[in-house]
């Protein structure tokens, strides 16, 4: 049979689809004529359509050996090349045929696409460029001459760029989707979905066009229609790792963290080396409580990327919740070693630091991380909490406090809500209050006698709830809360938008600027009172915020300028206590058996200020006996006078108390809740009034005791004070035996006298507003 007979076939099923069939044909070409250049140049291309690059360049190079000028064979081995990744020899054989026909658009095209594959992006544009030049109707040499130029970091020439490919060729679905994805990078969301709209209506059937819009509906909503989108991508694409990864993000943030653990997992067995797959699912985990599940996991990121910044700070932060601070230290410096200046590894490190009671150090990485990026809100409330615990000077305070609001509350000023309901006769005032707290946590000694002693005639209680693994101890304080919201997954601004459709008249916060507080919903005002309270100390620098509670303890009168807030004072105390506990029961006095006064904090240890520490050695030098439950290496106490003891829940840490005689208070943050457990356990506390308002915290609960006389107005009479009480046993022993039934019968655990005089200060709230 002639050897062009048997071609003809041989392209015959070539173009018929038939691969196998052609490739036998002209392999049989090959065996009667060994020197066929066209057989061998249609080998080369069955085995580049069936992903053979290696197959590809040999029979391409064999073609050329026997036809070196061929152009076919060359524009043939060129593609090769770059199926390859042997994108510079691509290139260089552009640049061959380039040389003998440089008015080829094709030519120019394939040269730019080897060189940006490369990474040679500066070249890359200009042969894009030289293929437009020849031929200014190229909408797809448009679109990658954006591409190019996007990745070079200038957007608005790869903006033009898109715009010039969607003018040749309208509704292109790449263009479209190119051109979304970097306005949503710029943070032109309103924009980029009307483009991803469109690329998805350009491209119906399209997985990569669903997940594109996906991907910004998760963030922008409804999240309904991106999990719908992301949900058909699946379908559509099983075997793509990013649909199942996004999929899997859309679900998290509707809080299925199982569903969205199961993508993460899922896009991992498509992709072992998907580290950002990998490290949501630590951060699913996590939430979980899975806690060894979120190692392993962060690990795993870890491992498929050493570089990657975000994974480090994962796997930090589970190692602090862990109380593994040294662990989760040099996971942070490992980060900032790869990004000296990212702003949530600093702010993650000043965490870390202040939970060891570095404060100093801890505030400097805070004030790092704000420089750094001004617009980071968690790291500058952060610095502002933490300088609760180092400074004297309220007025340090109010002035950070006051860059807090130039910098986060200034922008949200339109949003708020101005008008002032009516209070018509009958009706009762809607209290909301916003917390992530309502979980077992110290808020919960507070908030339950308030909730539980409400008058709901005339009030009606809400609750805004971010926990984020709600309790048997939520499931209680919601018993006593009309309408209970979990908000968790809202944003600030939808969380604002629903306090305002359920209009709260005065919406009351718990936590502020300390972890998981929303302070962003509060500048947005969406009630017309809103009120401080609780957990977070001192002011809180947001104009919109109307009022901040305290006590005539806390705040005699003469403090009112260091506040943003008006200050309204309860009759009698800031807390009301629940002890939640009360079958451990008050044991002797430990000195009767145990040979010695055993001293005790069990503060957090970010209160062990250096005015601490030297106040409470000054206790130790007179008592050289005294033992100490706490850490005072730095004060030159002996090590061997030093016992540490872990977190514990809460059973076990009131039995702490059993162990101790007298406890000593921190400064310039005084104790809180722990202050009135040990005087819950019988154990006295003397304390040391600060000029901050965190700093009175002790004279206000021992005022409501009757017990004043405890409380020292300077560092002298703290050490003197303790000292006696340590060497007058008989008089340490009188109230281990009675503090408890003062404490029940004080208006410290008074629900019912607390909650009308909260009830009373919302009410005044409410009148004042009104005129």
């Amino acid at each position: 049979m002639p050897d062009e007979t048997l071609f003809e076939r041989a392209s015959e099923r070539h173009v018929a689809g038939d691969l196998p069939g052609a490739r036998q044909l002209y392999a049989q070409l090959l065996a009667d004529d060994a020197a066929h250049g066209a057989a061998m140049l249609r080998l080369g291309v069955i085995a580049l359509q069936e992903g053979a690059a290696a197959g590809a360049i040999e029979w391409l190079r064999r073609a050329l050996a026997i036809e070196p000028g061929q152009r076919r064979y060359r524009e043939a081995l060129g593609q090769a090349y770059t199926m390859a990744g042997r994108h510079e020899e691509a290139a260089a054989i552009y640049r061959g045929l380039l040389a003998d026909d440089p008015s080829s658009a094709d030519l120019w095209c394939g040269f730019a696409s080897a060189w940006q594959a490369h990474g040679a992006l500066a070249q890359a544009a200009d042969a894009w460029r030289a293929a437009l030049l020849r031929d200014a109707h190229r909408g797809d040499a448009w679109n990658n001459l954006g591409n190019c130029l996007r990745l070079l970091g200038e957007p608005r020439e790869s903006e033009a760029a898109y715009r010039r490919a969607l003018a040749v060729q309208p509704g292109d679905a790449n263009a479209l989707t190119n051109l979304g994805t970097l306005m949503q990078e710029e943070g032109r969301e309103d924009e980029a979905l009307a483009c991803l709209r469109d690329a998805l209506a350009a491209a119906p059937g399209t997985a990569v066009a669903m997940i594109n819009l996906g991907v910004l509906l998760t963030r922008l909503g409804p999240l309904d229609e991106a999990l719908s989108l992301l949900e058909r991508a699946i379908v559509l694409e099983p075997h793509l790792a990013p649909a199942a990864y996004n999929y899997g993000v859309a679900l998290q943030a509707q809080g299925r963290l199982r569903d969205a653990g199961a993508q993460y997992r899922r896009a991992l067995a498509l992709d072992p080396a998907h580290a950002e797959a990998a490290c949501n699912l630590g951060n699913v985990c996590r939430d979980l409580g899975e806690h060894r599940a979120a190692q392993e996991a962060y690990e795993t990121a870890i491992h498929v990327r050493p570089d990657f910044v975000d994974a480090y700070n994962n796997a930090a932060n589970l190692m602090r919740t862990l109380g593994g601070l040294d662990e989760a230290q040099a996971l942070l410096r490992k980060a900032l070693e790869l990004d000296p200046s990212r702003s949530a590894t600093l702010n993650n490190l000043g965490n870390v630091l202040k939970d060891g009671g570095d404060l100093d150090e801890g505030i400097e990485c805070f004030r790092r991380a704000v420089t750094s990026e001004p617009g980071n809100l968690i790291a500058h409330s952060n610095l502002l909490y933490a300088l609760s615990f180092q400074v004297a000077d309220p007025h340090v305070i109010l002035d950070e406090a006051r860059r807090w609001s130039a910098q986060h509350e200034a922008p949200l000023r339109q949003e708020r809500t101005r008008a002032h309901g009516e209070w018509a006769e009958g009706r009762r005032l809607r209290i909301g209050y916003v917390s992530a707290d309502f979980r077992e946590h110290c808020q919960a000694l507070f908030m339950t006698p308030l909730l539980a002693h409400h008058d709901r005639t005339r009030f009606e209680i809400h609750a805004y709830s971010s926990v984020v693994r709600p309790d048997a101890t939520t499931a209680r304080l919601a018993a006593h809360v009309e309408k209970w919201r979990d908000v968790r997954t809202l944003s600030d601004a939808a969380l604002a938008d629903r306090i305002r459709a359920d209009g709260i008249d005065i919406l009351a916060d718990l936590t502020m600027h300390m972890s998981d507080g929303r302070p962003l919903v509060f500048a947005r005002k969406p009630a017309p009172v809103q009120v401080a309270w609780l957990a977070y100390p001192g002011t809180t620098g947001i104009g919109a915020m109307d009022w901040r509670l305290t006590d005539p303890w806390l705040d005699p009168g003469v403090h009112d300028s260091h506040y943003s807030e008006q200050s309204w004072r309860l009759p009698h105390t800031f807390w009301c206590y629940d002890p939640l506990d009360p079958d451990v029961e008050v044991n002797p006095l430990p000195p009767l058996t145990a040979g010695s006064v055993t001293f005790g904090s069990l503060n957090n240890p970010c209160k062990l200020t250096d005015a601490s520490l030297a106040m409470w050695a000054g206790v130790f030098e007179r008592l050289p006996a005294a033992r100490l439950v706490q850490r005072l290496v730095r004060a030159g106490i002996d090590p061997a006078r030093v016992r540490f003891v872990p977190f514990r829940p809460r059973e076990a840490y009131l039995r702490n108390y059993h162990e101790i005689d007298l406890a000593l208070d921190t400064l310039p943050y005084n104790g809180h809740a722990t202050s009135l457990d040990a005087l819950w356990m019988g154990v006295p506390v003397v304390t040391r009034v600060g000029p901050t308002v965190a700093g009175p915290a002790g004279l206000s609960q021992l005022a409501n005791l009757g017990l004043t006389d405890l409380a020292a107005g300077s560092d002298e009479t703290l050490m003197a004070m303790a000292g006696s009480l340590a060497n007058d046993l008989p008089r340490l022993a009188r109230p281990r035996a009675t503090l408890r039934e003062r404490v029940a019968g004080s208006p410290l655990m008074d629900g019912e006298r607390f909650a009308r005089g909260m009830e009373h200060a919302y009410e005044g709230m409410w009148r004042a507003a009104a005129r």
